[in-house]
Parts: C-alpha cells; structure tokens; sequence
C-alpha cells in the first residue's frame, strides 16, 4: 500500500520539478516539459522499478488496463496469477484510476480562462485559411484510415486522436486517447511519431518556409519585423503567459485557483452522471464531451474567466498525464514491426494535410503568411506562433495563430470523439 501512494505522489507532484527545470534551464524549456516527462515516464515503465506480470497476466488482461478484482480473487484461487502479477494488476489500476480522474479535471481548466469571442475576432483574415486548413485535416486523416485500417489496430482510435492533436495539440490528444480508451502503447507511439515528424516539418517552417509558400502563394508582407502597434504586442504578451506558471502558489492566485478546481471538479461529476443518463454511449465519450461542452460555458463566466492561473494547472495536469501513460508503455511491444505502419498513417496525415491546404488556398487565393500561421496554430499549438511569426518578420500575424490554435483547443475533442466513432463504424 505504500509503494502505491509513493507512486501516486510521485505522478501529481513530480511535474513541479519538471517545471522548474524546464523555466530554469533554455535547452530544457526547449525540448519541454511534457517530453521530458515521456522520456522519464518511458525509463520507469521499463527498467525493472515497476512490476511487470508474467505472459498469463497479459493475456488475461485482453486489451484492459487491469483485471477487476472480482476476477483477481478467481485466478489466485486457482494458481493462474503469481504475486508479482497481482503487484502488477495494482499497479495497472492505479494507473487507470490517476489517468481517468487527470483529463477531465485538466479540460475544464484549459477551457476558463479562453475568451472565445475574443479569438474570434482576432481571426480575422486568416479564418478561411483556418477553415480550409480543418477541412484538409479531415480529408486527409479519413482516406488515411482507409488505407491503413487492415494494417493498423484500431486504427479508427489513431484517426480520433490525429484530428485532435492536428486542431488543438497535445491536450486534445491526450483527451481523445481516455475518451476513445486508446491502448498506451499506441498513444506513445503515435505521439512520439507526431513530435519526430513534427520537429522536422518546424525546421522547414522557420528557414526556408517562408520564401517558399511567398513564392506559391499571395504575399502579404506588412512589416520589417518590428512590432508596430499594440495588437502585435498584445500577441506576443498572450504567449508568454501559456508557459508562465510563477506566482501560482501565492495567496491572491491560490485560494480563486482552488475554487476553480472544485468547479472542475463539479464539472466531471456532472458529466459522470450525464454517462450513466446515456447507457448506449461509450462512458468516456459522454464524459469527456460533456466537460469540454461545460468547460467552454464556465469561460463565459467573468468571474471564472478572470481567475488567473487555470490554464497552467490545466497544463500541469497534461504533464502529469503524460508521465503516468508513459510508465505504462511497454518498449519491447513499442518497437514492434508492427508500428511502422502507424509512422506511416502519421507522416501522411502530416504530410498530405499541409499540402492539401496548400492546394486550397492558393484556389481560394489565402495569402502566405495567413496560410502558415494558421497552419502553426493548429498543427504545432498557440506557443509555437511567434516563432514561426519571426521567421516570417511578420509579428502581425500572431494574435491570428494564437486564435487559430485556441479554437483548435475547443473544438479538437468535439472532431476527434465524432471521427473516432465514425470510422468505427463503417
């Protein structure tokens, strides 16, 4: 019992120091904290400090993530599970437990501080290429399926969760992988795929990116790079805030920042209880839509929408959730032949989604810098935008990533639980 609450301690409070080293060191705030928590993740769940169980216990487990004890009890009795199998099982439901309780508190977190008819606005000319770039993203991730379907298991899961990470990033990834009930190996490999493929595709945005799609496509070059008024400086003070997570512990941000977990909290049991009114729908899709639906109608709360510091503990959640998933992935199932074919569905729903919006817009003449800002926004999430808005020497720009990027975050569980399902489907 002790070993399980060290564990569960160390899963909520290690993020802290994944935080702090992240703020204090630039090569590490670089390479970020929710990667930084993979790769420890990854290294715990396989050099021996967490119980593994034997060949029987994993047959048994038949794609869940623990056996019930109903069904422990019967299989000790009967000498099919060992010890360390039964170590192993407690392990596996603590796990479960940290990972469904982690998500639907994180989402409504995420969701209070947005003011969405701000990002809006702020859209602006860039909201046809960000239309186009979402409708790119669906057809490019639908036809992937069909290609892949036989090759890839449950690849209509993979599909759900590359729709979201490619309209809201990580957290709607992470979401879409409890919702959809996505096997952890999976979630890290398609994951690590996206970073690896992402990483690459950043690189070409930020050097020769920019004269490129100029070249294709209407430019619309403003400025020398310099910030010329107040709606470019109010961009790039919205960016510094994603990251800041100073001053969270202090008397005047702690007691409103409580209050807003406990309305998280109220939140996720709502929609608990809105799961058990829909028999007929999988439990965490209803609860996971339920909570993004309620999410979205507390922001339009002033005095929830004011609260300072709920986006950071939203975040702080999400880095949690990722060291917890990966713990649980298994390198010797992860570097399987069989995930090459998973690679493969990624780099083309990278790949063929960036140049089918690139196809539309230069139909529908979207100018360049609008074209890869809001592809920024989307693919890579709103802390990026600034990078990419420098390489263009166009800061401008950045309040029309950032909106692109938020709305990707409200919308991305929406689109992924549908296509998720979907596809199942057909």
């Amino acid at each position: 019992m002790i070993k399980l609450v060290v564990l569960v301690l160390f899963y909520i409070l290690f993020p802290v120091i994944l935080i702090r080293i992240t703020a204090k060191y630039s090569l590490l705030k670089k390479i970020g904290a929710i990667v930084i928590a993979y790769m420890i993740g990854i290294l715990i769940g396989n050099i021996g400090i967490l119980p593994k169980g034997s060949d029987g216990f994993h047959q048994a487990l038949n794609g869940r993530s623990y056996i019930p004890k109903s069904e422990v009890v019967e299989m000790m009795a009967n000498g099919t599970l060992t010890d360390m199998d039964l170590d192993a099982n407690r392990v596996a439901a603590i796990q479960d437990a940290v990972l469904t309780i982690i998500i639907p508190l994180s989402i409504p977190l995420l969701l209070f501080s947005l003011n969405i008819k701000r990002w809006l606005k702020f859209a602006g000319k860039g909201f046809l290429s960000m239309v186009l770039a979402l409708v790119s993203v669906m057809i490019i991730v639908a036809s992937g399926y069909y290609f892949f379907r036989n090759s890839i298991p449950e690849c209509n899961k993979i599909a759900g969760m590359l729709i979201g990470v490619y309209t809201g990033g990580t957290p709607n990834m992470a979401a879409l992988s409890v919702a959809l009930h996505v096997n952890p190996a999976a979630f890290i490999m398609t994951n690590t795929y996206d970073m690896i493929v992402g990483a690459l595709t950043l690189i070409f945005f930020i050097t020769i990116g920019p004269k490129l799609f100029r070249f294709i496509l209407p430019s619309r070059y403003r400025n020398n790079g310099t910030i010329t008024d107040d709606f470019a400086e109010e961009g790039l003070e919205a960016v510094e805030e994603f990251d800041d997570y100073s001053g969270m512990v202090k008397k005047e941000t702690v007691m409103p920042l409580l209050s807003a977990l406990g309305l998280s909290v109220l939140i996720f049991a709502i929609g608990a209880g809105v799961s058990f009114m829909l028999p007929n729908v999988p439990k965490m899709v209803s609860v996971i839509l339920t909570i993004t639906t309620l999410g979205i109608a507390a922001s339009f709360i002033p005095q929830v929408n004011r609260v300072k510091k709920t986006f950071q503990l939203g975040m702080y959640l999400i880095i949690a959730f990722s060291l917890v998933v990966s713990s649980m992935a298994d390198l010797s199932v992860i570097f399987q032949v069989k995930y090459l074919n998973l690679f493969l569905y990624v780099t083309y729903a990278y790949f063929g989604s960036l140049l089918l919006h690139l196809l539309l817009a230069w139909i529908f003449r979207v100018d360049a810098d609008d074209y890869l800002i809001t592809t920024t926004g989307f693919v890579y999430s709103p802390p990026f935008v600034p990078i990419v808005a420098a390489a263009l020497k166009n800061k401008d720009v950045i309040l029309t990533g950032l909106a692109t990027g938020i709305i990707g975050y409200v919308i991305g569980n929406y689109l992924g639980v549908a296509f998720g399902l979907w596809l199942g489907y057909l």
